[in-house]
C-alpha cells in the first residue's frame, strides 16, 4: 500500500459508564472507505486531537524561553566582562590607603580631611607589544589584534579603574615599550602615540592638570652594554619623558627617582658617574622631609626572599649577564648588593618602590637607620606574565612630622588588583560552548529528564495507592471484552455496531492454564491491534510498506538532525544580533578618544 493515508479520530461516550470509545477511520487513496476496528483502550492511547500542532506551539515556546535566557546570559556576561569588572576596584575592593586608617587616632582625623594628602596613583610596566615581543611581522594581523586588545585592557583599567579614584598624580615606573632600545624613531614615535592614547596623557595634562612623572626602565634605554654603545637611545628617552634622575616633592614627601640601570655600570662612565653624582647630591640635603626612593629595578634581596601573599609567580633569584668582551651589563634582575648598601645609606628613605619584576612583592631592607619596606608594584599588563594585574594607591602627607604624625601616617600605600582578563576570556570561550551544546541538545535531554520524573512519580504515588503492597483494585470496565465496528448502509448512514470479542470464556476448573493462556493471548491481541492502529493522529503521514523499518529511523534521524541545526542557527543569529552590537558598542566606547 502506497500514498498518503488520510484518517478521521471518532470518539464516543458510553452510555452506562460514560466511558469514551474511539474508532479510527482511514481513507485510502482510492477514496474507499475502510473501517479499523480497536479497543477503546489502544484508541484512547492514540487518540490526540490536534497533537502536532500542540507539538509545535510547545516546541516554538521552549525556543523563545530559550533564546531569551541565552539573550540575556550573555549580555549580563559581556557587560560585566567589558564594563563591570573594572568598577570593582573603586566600589568594593580598593580605596585611598587613609581612608582604611583606624579613625581613633586624631592625627589621622586630620588627615582624612580633603587638603591634608597627596594622592597618587602608581603604574608599572605597561611595556607595550611590538615587533620585538611575539617575533611577529610589523603589520601582520595577528600582532595587530594582540596590540589592540592588550592596549585596550590598559586604556579601561586606566580610565575605568584608576581614574575613578581621582588621584592628583600620574607616577610611571618605567618599562614603556617592549623593545625600545632596538626600536626605529619612527616605530618607537609609533609606540609612543600608543602609549599616550592608552593614559591619555595628553587631555590629562591639559584639561585637568595632573602632574605626571615618568621613571626610566630597560626595556626603555637598556643597560650599560646597550647605551653605551647607542646614546641616542638615551637621548630620545629625555627628549620626550624628561631627567631620569630627578627629586621632586609632593605634600611633606620627597620622592627620588633615580636611572636603576646605571648603577651597577662602569663608575668610570659618564651616564652611571652622573646617576651616582646625583645622588650623592641628595644626601647632602639637610631637609629633615620623609623620603621615597623611586626606582625600576628592585634592590638587592638574598636568594628565596618572600614576597607576602600577593605573589602569584614564582620567586625570581638575582641573575647578571655581562657581556663577554667588556664585562658590561646586559640584564640583572636586581641591583647589586654593594650598589643597594651605598644607595640606603647614603638617600635613607623611609619607603622604596619599585617595578621590573611585572608580579607582587614586599621585602624590608635592614640598614643602620632601622628597617625599611620595599613595594615591587606589580604590571598593569594582562600580557606580561602575570595574571593578577595591579596598580599602587599612595597617599603622601600635608602635614609635616613635627605636627606629631608617626612615619607610617607620612607616606602609606595601598596594593589594587585589575580584573583577571585572562579569565574573562575563558569564560567567554566555556559560556560559547555551553551555548552550542544548549541549543543543540536541550529540548531531547529535558523530555529524557521529564520522562525520568514521570516515572519517579507513578512509583512514588503507588506507594500511596497500596500497589505495591498487594491491595491492587481493579474496577469493571464493560467496554473492555468489546469492539466497534462502523458500517454504511444504502443510504449512506453510519453505523456503529459493537461487537464481543472472540475470546474463549474462562473455564474454573483450568484457572492457572487460563490465566497464562489468556495473558499470552492478550499479549498476541495487543501486538495486533498495535499493527492495525500504528497511524498516529499527527496529520498526513507519508507511508510506503516497501521502506524497512531501519530505513526509516534512519530518515526520522536525519530530519531531527536538520531541526536542530536550523533551530540552533535561528537561536545562535537572535542571540549574535543582540550582543555582538552591545560588545562593539563597549569596545569602541572605551577606545575612542574623548
Amino acid at each position: 500500500m502506497e500514498g498518503k493515508i488520510e484518517y478521521l479520530c471518532l470518539s464516543l461516550e458510553g452510555k452506562k459508564k460514560k466511558k469514551r470509545n474511539s474508532v479510527l477511520l482511514l481513507l485510502l487513496p482510492s477514496s474507499k472507505f475502510q473501517v479499523v476496528s480497536a479497543s477503546a483502550v489502544e484508541l484512547n492511547k492514540l487518540r490526540s486531537p490536534s497533537g502536532s500542532e500542540q507539538k509545535i506551539v510547545g516546541e516554538m515556546g521552549k525556543e523563545r524561553r530559550l533564546t531569551v535566557f541565552l539573550s540575556i546570559i550573555w549580555a549580563l556576561t559581556i557587560l560585566y566582562g567589558e564594563m563591570f569588572a573594572y568598577w570593582v576596584p573603586s566600589l568594593w575592593t580598593c580605596s585611598w590607603p587613609h581612608h582604611l586608617r583606624h579613625s581613633s587616632s586624631s592625627s589621622v582625623k586630620r588627615l582624612n580631611d580633603s587638603g591634608d594628602y597627596v594622592k597618587i596613583a602608581v603604574l608599572a610596566d605597561p611595556q607595550l607589544m611590538d615587533r620585538t615581543s611575539l617575533h611577529l611581522s610589523p603589520k601582520s594581523l595577528a600582532l595587530e589584534i594582540a596590540q589592540f586588545y592588550t592596549d585596550l585592557f590598559m586604556r579601561r583599567a586606566f580610565l575605568l579603574s584608576v581614574l575613578r579614584f581621582k588621584p592628583d598624580v600620574l607616577l610611571f615606573f618605567g618599562d614603556y615599550f617592549d623593545g625600545g632600545p632596538i626600536l626605529s624613531d619612527n616605530e618607537w614615535q609609533e609606540s609612543l602615540s600608543r602609549l599616550k592614547h592608552i593614559f591619555d596623557l595628553n587631555v590629562l595634562q591639559k584639561t585637568k592638570n595632573m602632574k605626571v612623572y615618568f621613571l626610566s626602565g630597560n626595556h626603555d634605554i637598556g643597560y650599560e652594554a646597550l647605551y653605551s654603545k647607542t646614546p641616542e637611545v638615551i637621548r630620545r628617552y629625555e627628549e620626550e619623558f624628561g631627567a631620569r634622575n630627578y627629586k621632586f616633592t609632593l605634600g611633606k614627601v620627597d620622592f627620588i627617582a633615580i636611572d636603576s640601570q646605571t648603577l651597577d655600570g662602569n663608575s668610570q662612565g659618564n651616564v652611571t658617574s652622573a646617576t651616582w653624582n646625583f645622588i650623592a647630591n641628595v644626601s647632602q640635603d639637610s631637609s629633615s622631609m620623609t623620603r621615597v626612593l623611586l626606582t625600576h629595578i628592585p634592590l638587592y634581596r638574598p636568594d628565596w626572599t618572600p614576597c607576602g601573599p600577593y605573589r602569584s609567580s614564582p620567586i625570581i633569584n638575582q641573575r647578571i649577564l655581562r657581556a663577554p668582551e667588556n664585562q658590561q651589563i646586559l640584564y640583572q634582575n636586581y641591583v647589586t648588593e654593594k650598589s643597594t648598601n651605598n644607595l640606603l645609606n647614603m638617600i635613607s628613605p623611609a619607603l622604596i618602590l619599585s617595578g621590573h619584576d611585572h608580579d607582587q612583592c614586599k621585602v624590608t631592607h635592614i640598614t643602620k637607620h632601622g628597617p625599611v619596606e620595599e613595594h615591587t608594584i606589580g604590571t598593569i599588563s594582562w600580557q606580561q606574565g602575570n595574571l593578577f594585574p595591579s596598580f599602587m594607591l599612595l597617599s603622601a602627607s600635608n602635614l609635616s612630622s613635627p605636627d606629631g604624625l608617626a612615619l607610617e601616617d607620612v607616606v602609606y600605600a595601598h596594593l589594587c588588583f585589575l580584573p583577571v582578563q585572562t579569565y574573562i576570556y575563558i569564560w567567554y570561550m566555556v559560556l560559547f560552548i555551553m551555548t552550542l551544546l544548549i541549543v543543540l541538545f536541550w529540548p531531547a535531554k529535558e523530555e529524557l529528564f521529564s520522562h525520568y520524573i514521570g516515572n519517579f512519580k507513578l512509583c512514588f504515588r503507588s506507594l500511596f495507592d497500596g500497589s505495591v503492597f498487594g491491595r491492587v483494585i481493579k474496577e469493571k470496565n464493560e467496554d473492555e471484552n468489546f469492539e466497534y465496528e462502523m458500517m454504511w448502509d444504502a443510504e449512506g448512514s453510519m453505523h456503529l455496531i459493537k461487537k464481543a470479542s472472540k475470546s474463549p470464556p474462562k473455564s474454573s476448573g483450568d484457572n492457572a492454564s487460563v490465566e497464562r493462556g489468556n495473558a499470552v493471548m492478550r499479549a498476541k491481541r495487543q501486538t495486533e491491534q498495535e499493527v492495525e492502529v500504528a497511524v498516529a493522529c499527527d496529520g498526513n503521514v507519508e507511508f510506503d510498506a516497501r521502506t524497512p523499518g531501519p530505513a526509516r529511523m534512519k530518515t526520522s534521524m536525519t530530519k531531527l538532525v536538520i531541526r536542530r541545526l536550523l533551530r540552533g542557527i535561528r537561536v545562535l543569529s537572535f542571540v549574535a544580533a543582540i550582543n555582538v552590537p552591545l560588545y562593539m558598542m563597549l569596545l569602541f566606547k572605551d577606545w575612542v578618544d574623548k
